[in-house]
């Protein structure tokens, strides 16, 4: 229960921000829940109907009192809201005019409603209030708002199921559509008291009605048992908030309230011995767990993943951006390019992102991560995936090292190239993704699990699992599944296959750390992989400057047989030395000083090698890649670019 004892304090840290309304999800009031409003009714301190309009999309959003029976409520299950509700409820005239013909149980729930509004009445004593059940209690809500064109029906006396006319259809048609209900009978009515002198006519709006509420309330509760969250005697909680994740979500995280099933039977006597907690603690988690979501958390499908500050406005970095965008929020410029100090440079970057959240989050204070996610969508039980508490110093410590250490140049698009760690999206694209219509598509299973197993890494400085890494490789090592296109700066290329190359030498960096590769050009690193990476880099980049000297547009045969290279080295690279025998003799009459410098550079790795090594056909690891992209991106000597320049100016005169 602890995840529940930290939302709970997370709550009583934030009640500044209670009903916020700059809030996508506010922070409810306890005892309330929110709601999207289609209808805004205005009636008088008298009880008299003024007028009605339709609310639109931007502004639906409605905080209102609600018990626990209502807030809960499925399927034909008759609980009211106390103040705001569907036309089934507040409606006396519902029946009448048809009510939900699509509904087996075509029941009105207005009796326990006006029941339970009078009740509130009689209690507080509130002027709103008693004009609003004055009005209600005449029970003819519906034919008011025919009455003025809000609503519409038929010649009898029923509500239009939807529009057919030749006219323009009516604006609550609309409405009802972008609520995602089945008709008008469905349509939720928000209402307003106007009294002179009172600045707030707007029931939901209302903070002393809210208080008189959940004052109200609390006098229903009897039940009392211990807390398992907090250990005390308090008011239990017979049923829990849904609507986590997003409006609709019908999964619940807690629930023990099914007497017919296995929940609880086998194992306790009665849902009380399953689980007890106060109501206010569960109303207090649920609605904190539903804000940090929608405010800081991240969606993927039914998957909900958020990490938060438990003490009062302290920030903490996005665990699931890359480091290029993690920097900007900072208004850090990210690193651009590899050159010898790059890992230093990346580091003070990191080092002042670090600094600026560390004055705002203290080395001791709570820092909780939480996923979530159920196997049915929008119902069931929902589960949480990965749960962890940490202290500001370790995740600011662990974020850190997972950007430093998961490090290497990313290539994604032309106005997108940094270094750094790529986020665990990007990782799930490459690793399990197929190149469609330009772009890299994932299956959405897929990309939740990926995302869920590279929390340990990020959070808790785990190795990235074996197979990620190894999928990464293999995509990076098969050029033939991208998209290539010719462009005249940088030739034949394809940002889908250099954003997977950057990301699989990043992870198997990561996977081991122990080598201690470096991001530059390693003239000293003698293992056969390497050296191979670096054989293939110089062969490609012979055959394309021979291509662009003949003004040929096409890949090259290195870069085609980079796949099978992978699997047999020392066979493939037979093949493509034999074809690069016409790029030399081009090159050797057009830029023979560029072609001196590849083969210095060739017979320097050549003598690297050892025999056994050489001649072995054995498949090549992902430490290939980093040997081949460091290869690629070193630039040439200065002393031999001077003379290479030279001799092919020569040459061209």
């Amino acid at each position: 229960m602890s995840w529940i004892e930290k939302l709970c304090k997370t709550y009583e840290n934030n009640l500044d921000n209670i009903a916020n309304p700059n809030d996508a999800v506010p922070l409810l009031p306890l005892y309330h829940s929110s709601q999207s409003a289609q209808i805004h009714v205005v009636i008088d301190g008298e009880g008299k109907f003024l007028r009605a309009s339709i609310v639109s999309k931007e502004e639906a959003q409605t905080i209102i009192p609600s018990t626990e029976e209502s807030a809960g409520r499925s399927g034909a299950t008759i609980a009211p809201h106390p103040l705001c509700d569907t036309l089934q409820y507040v409606a006396g005239d519902y029946q009448s005019w048809g009510g939900n013909p699509q509904k087996k149980q075509n029941e009105s729930g207005f009796k326990p409603y006006i029941d339970g509004l009078h009740g509130w009445v009689e209690w507080s004593n509130d002027r709103k209030l008693r004009a609003l059940f004055a009005y209600l209690s005449k029970g003819h809500l519906i034919q008011d708002l025919v009455k003025h064109s809000v609503l519409v029906g038929d010649s009898k006396g029923q509500l239009v199921a939807s529009w057919s006319g030749p006219k323009e259809e009516p604006p609550i048609f609309k409405t009802i559509k972008q609520a995602k209900k089945k008709g008008q009978y469905e349509a939720f009515i928000r209402f307003s008291v106007e009294i002179p002198g009172d600045p707030q006519s707007e029931l939901w709006n209302d903070a002393a009605l809210r208080d008189s509420w959940s004052k109200f309330y609390s006098t229903f509760q009897k039940n009392t048992d211990v807390c398992m969250v907090t250990g005390q005697k308090l008011h239990i909680a017979s049923n829990h908030p849904k609507y986590i994740r997003y409006p609709g979500d019908g999964a619940k995280l807690v629930s023990s309230n099914d007497t017919e099933g296995f929940t609880y039977l086998g194992r306790f006597t009665s849902d009380k011995q399953a689980c007890s907690i106060g109501i206010e603690v569960t109303q207090k988690a649920h609605s904190a767990l539903r804000w940090l979501i929608k405010r800081q958390g991240r969606k993927e499908g039914e998957q909900a993943i958020v990490a938060w500050a438990v003490d009062e406005g302290k920030s903490i970095p996005d665990l699931f951006a890359d480091t290029a965008s993690l920097l900007r929020m900072a208004d850090i410029e990210p690193v651009t390019s590899i050159a010898g100090d790059s890992a230093q440079m990346v580091g003070i970057a990191l080092s002042k992102l670090i600094a600026g959240y560390s004055a705002k989050l203290g080395k001791t204070d709570d820092v909780v991560f939480i996923g979530l996610d159920s196997a049915l969508k929008g119902k069931g039980r929902m589960a949480i995936i990965y749960y962890r508490e940490l202290t500001g110093s370790e995740l600011l410590e662990r974020v850190e090292s997972w950007h430093k250490e998961c490090c290497w140049l990313q290539n994604f698009k032309k106005d997108n190239v940094f270094v750094g760690a790529p986020a665990p999206r990007d990782i799930a694209e490459v690793a399990f993704g197929t190149w469609r219509d330009g772009k890299i598509h994932v299956d959405e299973k897929l990309l939740k699990s990926t995302v869920e197993r590279l929390l340990p890494s990020i959070v808790d400085g785990a190795h990235v699992p074996r197979d990620l890494v190894e999928s990464c490789v293999r995509q990076a090592s098969n050029r033939q599944r991208f998209k290539w296109v010719w462009d005249k700066k940088d030739g034949y290329t394809s940002w889908g296959w250099e954003k997977a190359l950057g990301i699989a030498c990043a992870l198997y960096r990561y996977q081991n750390k122990d080598r201690r590769y470096s991001m530059a050009l390693e003239q000293d690193r003698k293992t056969r992989d390497y050296l191979y990476g670096r054989l293939l880099a110089l062969a490609e980049r012979l055959e394309s400057r021979a291509l662009d000297a003949g003004g040929e547009q096409r890949e090259t045969n290195a870069g085609k047989l980079m796949q099978r290279f992978a699997m047999r080295p020392h066979s493939t690279w037979l093949a493509i030395e034999t074809s690069l025998a016409p790029y030399k003799g081009r090159l050797m009459a057009k830029q023979p000083g560029f072609l001196w410098l590849v083969q210095k550079e060739l017979d320097t790795v050549f003598c690297s090698f050892s025999p056994d090594d050489f001649l072995s056909d054995q498949p090549l690891n992902g430490e290939f890649l980093l040997g081949y992209h460091c290869q690629r991106a070193a630039p040439l000597k200065k002393e031999d670019q001077e003379k290479n320049d030279a001799e092919d100016m020569e040459t061209n005169d």
